[in-house]
Order: structure tokens, then C-alpha cells, then sequence
């Protein structure tokens, strides 16, 4: 049925969602629960756009792939404010390391 007419094969779409898995991958989603979470949703979202390429209804697949693509970079994004957040404690408690350092040699 792939062949039956109506939109092409979304293949760019389906590109770019495949990229946006991986980055959020990268970014370590899988590691945090709610970035895991978005991750998961995407990763079947993806499959189920597959399927549906396959059976030819193009059209809903590249919506799949639209929210499958959101999904993913939501969970790159919550992997990446994780990744912030525990960078920025880590430089407030080596400043305070520092400050405490700089009051013992003032005694």
C-alpha cells in the first residue's frame, strides 16, 4: 500500500525524530526519570510512525513523528536542566570551599 498515493514518505521528518532521540539519549534522559519518561513516550511514537509509513498513511505518520520529535526534546531538555542544575550546585559549594579557605588564612 506504500505506493497508493496522497503525501510522500516523510523521511525527513523521520530523520530529524531519529536525531532528537539520540541527543536526548546522549544527554543522559534515560538516567532521569522524568526525561525518561518523554524519552519512552517518543521511542513508541516512533515505532507506531514506522508502522504507519509502512501501511502508507504518511500524512498521520509525520504527525506521529512531529510529536515523537517534541518528546524527545523535552526529554533532552529535562536531561540537560538536571545536568545544570547539579553543575551549578557543585561551583556554589566549591566557591563556599573557597570562601571558608580565604577566612582561615585571614586569621
Amino acid at each position: 500500500m506504500a505506493g497508493c498515493g496522497g503525501a510522500p514518505p516523510p523521511n525527513e521528518k523521520l530523520a530529524s525524530t531519529e536525531g532528537a532521540l539520540e541527543a536526548a539519549k546522549e544527554a543522559g534522559a534515560a538516567g532521569i526519570p522524568q526525561a525518561a519518561l518523554y524519552l519512552k513516550l517518543a521511542e513508541r511514537q516512533l515505532g507506531k510512525a514506522r508502522i504507519l509509513i509502512e501501511d502508507g498513511s504518511n500524512d498521520r505518520a509525520k504527525l506521529m513523528l512531529m510529536r515523537a520529535e517534541a518528546d524527545a526534546e523535552l526529554a533532552r531538555f529535562l536531561a540537560r536542566e538536571q545536568s545544570t542544575v547539579a553543575e551549578s550546585q557543585a561551583v556554589v559549594k566549591q566557591a563556599e570551599q573557597l570562601k571558608a579557605e580565604l577566612q582561615k588564612l585571614k586569621q
